[in-house]
């Protein structure tokens, strides 16, 4: 209230301020001949103007006025404080290539700004990485506290101080797709030879592995028949047969929903041709120094997010329904194709 009173009293002297000018002005005017009179008078006028609109800036540039705006700001702020924050435990939270490294914030930064305002003891930070290699350095070193890496890099992890807690949900929708262009007069997969065909990475699993142990066991010898062209991320693949690139462009179905739904006039130039049986889901592990009641506490919040508005808009954004419980064992599926697919196609790094 006292605040208000002091405002009201700046205004009440802007005020007399003004009444001032306006009176010193008329003797000067009554002082000249009329012609310059008139002159003097636009540009006291202006003067006034001047004076008057200096004098309501400067008003409205006090801290009353700050204060407002700041109020106004501070209603989207977080639910939990720097200050606190700056207290907590640091947690990097890693996920792998799905998405080029501004696409993967979008998509994934508001779980983990949801941990964090739900875990004022933590301090949960997402790093993304530019490609699968430079997320294996990071994974196989232990530099993640938690992390979500694809099937094969799940199981290479718990070689490297880390254990699975979680996955993704839907395990149908784990299968690699082969998009071609629809007017590129590709038909069957002998079509294929001679071609170039893009990957995101030589180790992604659903987008790399899978597809090309489907086309191994279908008639085309991935080492020979095709050009292998591993380009870095999924978007990057799709991109690639969409512009005649490559004939043929793998993914899998969450980054070619997330594409079709924001580029649907570009997706409408490409048809899935073949796709393969499905593998377990992406994995969540977590290194095994990480404090057990900080991995449980964010399970539970994980796992809950298909139980509420705001989380069920989050993982909209992922494509996928739920993001559910698992451990080391299951992922003894994968291992054994990984074991058929070094048998079969190549050796892996």
């Amino acid at each position: 209230m006292l605040e208000i009173l002091r405002r009201y009293s700046f205004i009440t002297l802007l005020l007399m301020l003004s009444f001032v000018v306006f009176v010193g002005a008329s003797p000067l005017e009554a002082a000249v001949d009329q012609a310059k009179t008139a002159q003097l008078s636009n540009e006291n006028a202006a003067t006034q103007e001047s004076v008057i609109s200096k004098w309501w800036k400067l008003l409205l540039d006090l801290p009353l006025f700050a204060g407002s705006n700041k109020q106004a700001d501070d209603a989207y702020a977080p639910s939990f404080n720097a200050e606190n924050k700056s207290k907590a435990i640091k947690y990097v939270v890693g996920i792998h290539p799905l998405h080029n490294p501004k696409k993967l914030f979008e998509v994934y930064g508001p779980i983990v700004d949801f941990l964090n305002a739900n875990m004022p003891e933590a301090d949960f930070v997402l790093e993304a990485s530019r490609n699968y290699e430079e997320f294996n350095k990071k994974l196989y070193g232990g530099h993640f506290d938690f992390a979500m890496p694809n099937p094969y890099q799940t199981v290479n992890s718990l070689k490297h101080g880390y254990r699975v807690f979680g996955k993704m949900g839907d395990d149908n929708d784990f299968i690699g797709i082969i998009l071609v262009r629809r007017d590129s007069g590709i038909n069957t997969i002998a079509d294929l030879k001679g071609k170039a065909v893009s990957y995101p990475s030589s180790s992604a699993v659903a987008a790399c592995m899978m597809p090309q142990y489907y086309l191994q066991t279908h008639g085309i010898d991935v080492n020979h028949d095709i050009e292998n062209r591993y380009v870095g991320s999924q978007e990057s693949s799709i991109i690639n047969v969409l512009r005649g690139h490559v004939a043929a462009g793998v993914t899998w179905p969450v980054p070619w929903k997330i594409f079709s739904t924001e580029n649907p006039q570009l997706a409408s130039q490409l048809e899935i041709k073949w796709q393969t049986e499905p593998l377990q889901n992406n994995g969540w592990v977590v290194r095994k120094d990480v404090p057990t009641e900080v991995t449980q506490k964010f399970s539970t919040l994980l796992f809950n997010l298909d139980q509420h508005q705001q989380g069920r808009e989050m993982l909209a954004r992922v494509s996928i329904s739920r993001f559910e419980p698992a451990n080391d064992d299951t992922y003894e599926p994968t291992k054994a194709f990984i074991a058929a697919f070094i048998k079969t196609v190549r050796p892996l790094e």
